[in-house]
């Protein structure tokens, strides 16, 4: 049996499965690398590298590769004592829309590959194809390195993997319809072997992990609405940057595609803004609502759009995170998973207690899954740029995740406790569109 039922071995390419892998992947690399090397090459026809020559070039397009993978980079000067003078850093800002690339290359790849394999023979296609993805990321690494540029081997071997692997089991998983079909191994049985109270307690904290997911989505959608907001107002700056800069067009169009690769950095910056914690734009710096203390910055378009000045009122941004634990609140409610609440009551009489007790440990939980999202949200979002002050950007991931989670709590909370008058109001505007009708 195949991993869909409805599918056969004729789908697939006729060859041994660690072979399809290994072809899957290096058109997947192919494509990534090609997709890098395009805007290079438009600046270079344009004269807009020092050093136009042919290696130069290669290596660039190589240790851009990299970076869109999260290989960090060590970065030096020329000189003698560059570390003493702290010319030396860490290139470690990963562009996180360009990431996306090899994620859904990968994701495409593990689909394909998922139709092709008897269920107890993936393994064999997704082990090709990651060997040859480490070997390219590994040969990429070799190649690029230079006296100014430190690449780590098993950096360049190993974290590639990382996004390309997570979008290959992705892919697979959702062509194969569920776990077991991918992996031979019935969740469904296991589970029912368990005890009752065993299976309450896993719905409970398994519908407490997914508000959480709600409650950080709903967030960051929030967030990105505040940014593109952020962006209409201050428009004008944008383009003033833009201006000065006299890119050309082909140096415009570049610049664009490399601000709208770090856009996704960009939601979650504001995201942490929106939090209260902010994210620092170099050493020593914060921007937040609670105050904004910057030095110079570059000159890229789409930091003239920071909020600076006075924001007398900008506190008022902190009710996003809470306005999605509401969210989250009101859909636990819906889910009807609530079975801590069911267990307190039976143990203890006392209504007032049991909800007020229940309402809360729900908050912290709901808290603490969206909070664990923000961390790892702003631990990939932030970065150094390298050399100078810019060696610090980005959110500080715990401070993100402590403010998200307290104010994703107290959201929940309300949002719970709101949620049968939500819930009446909703079946009434459902009954009088049904008189209506």
């Amino acid at each position: 049996m195949k991993l869909r039922a409805d599918q056969t071995g004729d789908r697939g390419l006729p060859m041994p499965l660690w072979l399809q892998g290994a072809l899957e992947t290096a058109q997947a690399a192919v494509i990534s690398a090609l997709v890098v090397i395009a805007p290079i090459i438009a600046v270079w026809a344009t004269a807009g590298f020092n050093n136009s020559a042919f290696d130069a070039l290669a290596r660039l397009a190589g240790q851009s590769w990299l970076l869109v993978h999260g290989v960090p980079m060590e970065l030096t000067t020329a000189g003698s004592n560059t570390a003493a003078n702290g010319e030396s850093g860490a290139l470690s800002l990963i562009p996180l829309g360009l990431t996306l690339l090899p994620f859904l290359l990968a994701w495409r790849a593990g689909r394909r590959l998922a139709r092709a394999s008897y269920t107890d023979q993936l393994w064999q296609a997704l082990l090709g194809s990651w060997v040859v993805y480490a070997a390219f990321g590994a040969a990429t690494g070799f190649v690029c390195r230079t006296a100014d540029v430190g690449i780590n081997a098993l950096h360049a071997m190993f974290i590639p993997l990382i996004p390309y692997a997570l979008g290959m089991v992705i892919g697979a998983r959702l062509e194969a319809g569920s776990w077991s079909r991918l992996i031979g191994v019935d969740a469904v049985a296991w589970i029912s072997r368990t005890s009752q109270h065993s299976r309450w307690a896993g719905s409970y904290l398994a519908s407490a992990a997914k508000a959480g997911f709600v409650a950080a989505a709903a967030a960051l959608s929030l967030a990105a609405v505040l940014l593109a907001v952020d962006l209409f107002i201050h428009w004008n700056l944008v383009v003033a940057v833009y201006e000065a800069l006299d890119a050309g067009a082909i140096g415009g169009a570049a610049l664009t595609i490399a601000q709208l690769g770090f856009l996704p950095n960009l939601v979650v910056f504001a995201l942490a803004w929106t939090s209260g914690a902010g994210f620092a734009m170099g050493a020593g710096s914060q921007v937040g609502p609670l105050g904004t203390a910057v030095g110079p910055l570059p000159s890229i378009p789409v930091l003239a759009a920071i909020p600076s000045g006075p924001l007398d009122y900008a506190f008022v941004v902190l009710i996003v995170p809470v306005l999605a634990g509401v969210l989250a609140g009101w859909w636990f409610l819906r889910e009807g998973e609530n079975h801590f609440d069911e267990w307190l009551s039976i143990k203890v009489r006392a209504r007032w207690f049991t909800a007020t007790v229940s309402t809360l440990v729900l908050g912290v939980l709901v808290g603490l899954a969206a909070g664990l999202l923000a961390f790892g949200l702003a631990w990939m979002a932030r970065g150094s740029a390298g050399i100078g002050r810019l060696t610090e950007i980005g959110p500080d991931p715990l401070w993100t995740s402590a403010w998200l989670a307290a104010e994703v709590g107290a959201g929940v909370v309300i949002g719970y406790a709101a949620g049968p008058w939500l819930e009446r109001e909703h079946a009434a505007q459902e009954a009088d569109a049904e008189l209506l009708s």
